[in-house]
């Protein structure tokens, strides 16, 4: 093996002095380290801060569990834009489909398992070689230091950087208060559905209550399927409303909401259903309307005033949520079956009251659209009410420490972190900060639509290419590139 293809090695360093830093090696670490290399060619060094033994996995594709399958086909889910089968051509090329003949689907649209993606970004860098360091510690605080940032780890290392680029994830879930006081203790509770194991103590028949129904909900019933449950299944929220599936046949987005985007939440709703009914007319289906939608999003976000902003995210975003984010055809197969059979309930009501007795949790519900207050019993309860995205600066400590230090700030919608158009975070004084930059969905309060595998990896070269062209501006204003080397 060559020097240029020798894996990305994890590195337990004393000390770092690179010109870019990148925290949170998940897809959109990675994405920004793939590009910025691709970019400047010339960059000898950069790093990646990931606790995880593998780079480009995150959360979302390190799941081992085969059932969790990417929620969209294969040729649209590409590191490289301008080669979207890219990874599509990867699965054939390694044998990965064969392997899971489940994963092939109509019209050459493939499903394989989230692993399967995630093993293929981190081969990508691997590539990348020694250029690129792994960092295998969690960062605990970042703080300014001369010209650029110390960033302390949880190995007691540093590493200085001139350039940081926050790639972290979301905030894990935060299960309904009353969950979380009567069953903190109950073996049954799985209040984060991602732990390793934690859907283990579900027994076969158990009735299962799921709170969310969502596409964390529909993970969930297709890992418990796998493992062999056959009892009844409550799934409730609000409106309880669950993900749709994909159409039947490839179609082409449809309609234009960039030329004279809305003003307000209502003209955008009117404006969707009036491009819903005439993509019916031409004999096509709402997806493509929505499609066009998710990639007219940045216009049609940033032409909104910021209070139809929040009143979008307060009535609209459950509808738009479980129509933008699909679930993959095997997993559909899957919910529609258990409903069928009626092992399946999703239910739009309300938690009431939670109490444990006679080997069985108690659950006082009311129905969202009559108002009739139900008791069921349960034997286990699963969390699945998405990220606490409005807890990320309090349960991140990167993010607490640069808060502190006025250097980010969360952004007015509280999904993550006020951004620039360039990618920098807004600091205390309300300017963007020099040399801190923010990549993946964190920046979406200002960015708009930024939860999609492509939007993240579009707007990763976005961020790529303005810390590159920061590093073309340092060399031009500093002379010649000086070396980074271990201190």
């Amino acid at each position: 093996m060559s020097g240029a293809d020798a894996p990305a090695q994890p590195s337990r360093v004393p000390d770092l002095h690179v010109p870019v830093a990148i925290i949170g090696g998940g897809f959109s670490g990675a994405a920004v380290a793939w590009h910025l290399l691709r970019l400047r060619p010339a960059l000898e060094r950069i790093v990646i801060i990931e606790p995880r033994a593998e780079l480009g996995r995150g959360l979302a594709y390190s799941a081992a569990d085969p059932s969790h399958r990417i929620n969209v086909p294969a040729t649209r889910m590409s590191l490289i834009p301008d080669q979207p089968t890219h990874f599509n051509d990867w699965l054939e090329a390694t044998g990965a489909l064969d392997a899971d003949p489940a994963a092939r689907r109509s019209e050459g649209r493939n499903f394989p398992a989230r692993a399967v993606f995630g093993a293929y970004v981190a081969e990508q860098l691997a590539a990348l070689g020694p250029r690129l360091v792994h960092v295998r510690a969690s960062a605990q605080t970042v703080e300014a230091s001369g010209d650029g940032y110390r960033i302390h780890t949880s190995d007691g290392a540093s590493v200085e950087a001139e350039i940081v680029v926050l790639a972290v994830a979301h905030a894990p879930p935060s299960p309904p208060s009353a969950l979380a006081r009567a069953l903190a203790s109950h073996p049954s509770f799985v209040p984060d559905p991602w732990q390793a194991g934690a859907l283990d103590a579900v027994r076969p028949d158990d009735r299962v209550l799921i709170v969310g129904t969502g596409l964390t909900m529909a993970d969930i019933v297709a890992s418990l399927e796998r493992l062999g449950h056959r009892g009844a299944i409550v799934a409730l929220s609000r409106r309880g409303l669950r993900s749709r599936g994909h159409p039947a046949q490839v179609h082409e987005p449809f309609g234009d909401f960039a030329t004279d985007p809305a003003r307000s939440a209502g003209a955008l709703v009117r404006r969707i259903r009036a491009a819903v009914a005439q993509a019916e007319q031409a004999g096509q289906s709402w997806h493509c309307v929505l499609d066009q939608v998710r990639l007219q999003g940045s216009v049609i976000w940033h032409a909104l005033p910021p209070p139809e902003r929040a009143r979008l995210l307060r009535h609209l975003r459950p509808f738009w949520d479980v129509h933008r984010f699909r679930i993959a055809p095997q997993v559909e197969e899957v919910l529609d079956r258990r409903i069928t059979e009626g092992t399946l309930d999703l239910r739009a009501a309300s938690l009431r009251e939670v109490t444990v007795g006679d080997d069985a949790i108690h659950v006082t519900l009311r129905a969202r659209r009559t108002g009739e207050v139900t008791q069921a019993a349960f034997d286990a309860v699963i969390t699945a009410t998405g990220p606490a995205h409005g807890r990320v600066f309090a349960d991140n400590p990167v993010l607490a420490s640069l808060e502190r230090a006025g250097l980010a700030r969360p952004d007015t919608l509280r999904l993550g972190i006020e951004v620039a158009p360039d990618g920098r975070t807004i600091g205390a004084a309300g300017v963007p900060v020099p040399g801190l930059f923010v990549a993946g969905p964190l920046a979406r309060g200002t960015v708009g639509e930024l939860m999609g595998l492509p939007d993240v990896t579009n707007y990763a070269i976005r961020i790529a290419g303005e810390v590159a062209a920061q590093l073309g501006a340092d060399e031009v204003l500093g002379g010649a590139a000086r070396p980074y080397a271990s201190a």
